[in-house]
């Protein structure tokens, strides 16, 4: 399976195949603005997050690993080739063993390694001829992946490969370099796709040692949505956490430090475009300045046509087709970062709007108004966000990873409602630094 994607099968029953056009086609879930999240331990360690969801006979699972990139060490690319090679084989299934039972089945499978995790997810109808055979199957990969070399190695080559395609997109090269630039010798800076020095040195036994460590119950969270009831769900995790050892939960990632200095670096690149992101650590996801800070960006560069950065590149001077800003929050503070991609020879005047937009925001904040549009633009969308199993799954794995409060959806938009303009003021001006980032351009010819 390649990392990040999904493998969406039909099933062969006509019956079958009319569930999943509704499931696919309607909210799951959808009317409830705050889900009952409960909450417990498997009998091994491992934390359980459910929502009950019964409108249809289906369950969707993740299961999400403290087994991101981060955690790569000399190895860069580990995670995300361990990840991708968990259903290659399982126990006494070979790869088309696995996919011609899950075909059979209509179960979807997925799995994805980011920087700072790693998770494979399961969606199935939740009747039991098809719920507990592409859970033993779910339970295999998680619990006995065979890593087959050959497969190791197919799946080397096409990393190699991917890096080679990566070389050519001026994007990846700006996104690497600027990760690179804000986080230094920070875990976080390390490139998940790997490099070629590191597959190259990489073994079949670097990813036994590497699921051994981090695939435990310990390092675990599960994550379950569906028509199920809790004695139910709380089989489904015991069954899935089983065949898992305790473990240990990962170690804490070190902090991230503050940029000392403004950063610059500038990438030849032989395109007609220049591609440019400037930023800086931004924050975690339980930050204090979370909301004031997400907020604020709302206003800033976050919310499309009607935000500053938008307004002030595109639609004023026609300097960019798109400009935005976003913080991504993670377990230690993820990147605060502002791009856009320009024509060469506008690409200096385009920064140097970047800069006294952002310079201008900080110092000015926002205006009531535009505070009183951004609440509403968050707070009436959010019931959006949240109106499939799917999206709920999304949040509820979220909740458990980063360890937080059980009523996160329920007081989301409350909180939101509270910010006020001097907290959003007070919070940009403590944390954002015009004179201490990174700029990484690239583009502007050989």
């Amino acid at each position: 399976m390649r990392i990040g994607s999904f493998m969406a099968v039909l099933p062969r029953a006509v019956a079958k195949a009319a569930i999943w056009s509704l499931a696919l086609l309607l909210p799951l879930a959808g009317a409830v603005a705050s889900p009952d999240i409960q909450h417990w331990k498997t009998g091994n360690g491992g934390r359980v997050y459910f929502v009950a969801a019964p409108q249809l006979p289906m369950v969707d699972v993740r299961v999400v690993f403290d087994a991101g990139s981060a955690r790569d060490g000399e190895l860069p690319g580990l995670a995300s080739m361990t990840n991708g090679l968990l259903d290659a084989a399982a126990g006494k299934l070979d790869e088309e063993a696995i996919a011609e039972r899950l075909e059979g089945l209509g179960a979807q499978l997925g799995s994805a390694a980011l920087r700072d995790m790693a998770m494979v997810s399961l969606r199935t109808l939740s009747a039991p001829e098809y719920l507990d055979p592409a859970l033993e199957i779910m339970s295999a990969i998680l619990a006995r992946p065979g890593f087959p070399e050959r497969i190791f190695q197919r799946e080397r080559k096409q990393m190699l490969i991917g890096l080679q395609a990566e070389q050519q997109s001026p994007s990846a090269i700006a996104r690497k370099a600027f990760y690179r630039a804000i986080y230094g010798e920070h875990p976080y800076a390390i490139p998940g796709s790997g490099t070629e020095e590191s597959l190259q040195a990489m073994q079949r036994s670097d990813l036994v040692r590497f699921h051994e460590r981090y695939y435990v119950a310990a390092n675990a969270v599960v994550a379950i949505v569906g028509d199920l009831s809790r004695r139910q769900a709380e089989q489904l995790a015991e069954r899935l956490m089983t065949g898992l050892p305790e473990g240990e939960p990962a170690p804490p990632l070190p902090e991230v430090k503050p940029l000392a200095r403004a950063v610059e670096r500038k990438i030849p690149f032989p395109s007609s475009q220049t591609h440019i992101l400037v930023g800086q650590p931004g924050m975690t996801r339980t930050d204090p300045d979370y909301l004031p800070l997400y907020v604020g960006n709302h206003i800033l560069g976050g919310s499309g046509f009607g935000s500053r950065i938008m307004a002030e590149i595109r639609e004023k001077r026609g300097l960019a087709y798109s400009a935005y800003s976003f913080f991504r929050p993670m377990r230690r503070k993820g990147p605060f970062q502002i791009g856009l991609q320009t024509r060469n020879d506008k690409a200096d005047e385009a920064q140097r709007v970047l800069r006294e937009t952002l310079q201008g925001f900080i110092e000015q904040g926002p205006t009531a108004a535009e505070l009183e549009a951004a609440k509403k633009n968050i707070t009436g969308g959010f019931p959006l966000r949240i109106d499939s199993n799917r999206d709920i799954l999304e949040y509820i794995a979220m909740i458990g990873f980063y360890n937080l409060p059980l009523d996160y959806l329920e007081s989301f938009n409350r909180r939101v409602e509270a910010v006020t303009l001097e907290q959003i003021r007070d919070a940009f001006r403590r944390r954002v630094d015009p004179k201490r980032m990174a700029t990484v351009t690239v583009g502007g010819g050989e």
